[in-house]
């Protein structure tokens, strides 16, 4: 399986990134993993909010169309359903036995994903009802990726 984790910009804070990479290089024991980091637009005034949304979404779109355009769609939003470990775990496993071969996991920058694009997302998940900056968020989704795999792969990394 194809895990892509497209990223608006270079994680600035180097406690997230050495994060970042630590739980990368975990996760690639069990999947194939693509972090194309991308240019993220310069915050905007607040009554750009959407327009920045918007473009940031076609970035992140488009930049899973260009590593392959099949991948299955996950937003991550504070509006989608919040999984166990386990469960996430389970449902990485039904979507690999449906044939799934590539799931791209999308984090909105500092103003969040577009509401058109988490719409239009197969799927809604949400790390947390809890706020997180967006390059923590990338940390936390890495880390439960590889938590997920490891469940599947019966590892005792989850005990």
């Amino acid at each position: 399986m194809k895990i892509i984790l497209p990223l608006l910009g270079k994680t600035k804070e180097q406690y997230l990134a050495a994060g970042i990479d630590d739980y990368a290089g975990r996760l690639r024991h069990f999947a194939q993993l693509d972090l194309p980091v991308l240019k993220e637009k310069k915050n905007a005034a607040k009554e750009d909010t959407a327009r920045q949304q918007n473009e940031e979404g076609q970035i992140l779109l488009g930049s899973v169309q260009q590593l392959g355009g099949a991948a299955r769609v996950v937003a991550l939003a504070p509006t989608g359903q919040q999984l166990s470990s386990e469960e996430l775990a389970d449902l990485l496993s039904r979507w690999e036995d449906q044939g799934v071969r590539e799931i791209a996991f999308l984090i909105g920058g500092p103003t969040g994903l577009a509401p058109d694009l988490v719409q239009k997302a197969d799927y809604v998940l949400s790390l947390s009802r809890m706020t997180f900056t967006h390059e923590m968020a990338r940390l936390l989704a890495l880390e439960q990726l590889y938590r997920a795999f490891s469940i599947k792969a019966g590892t005792g990394y989850h005990k």
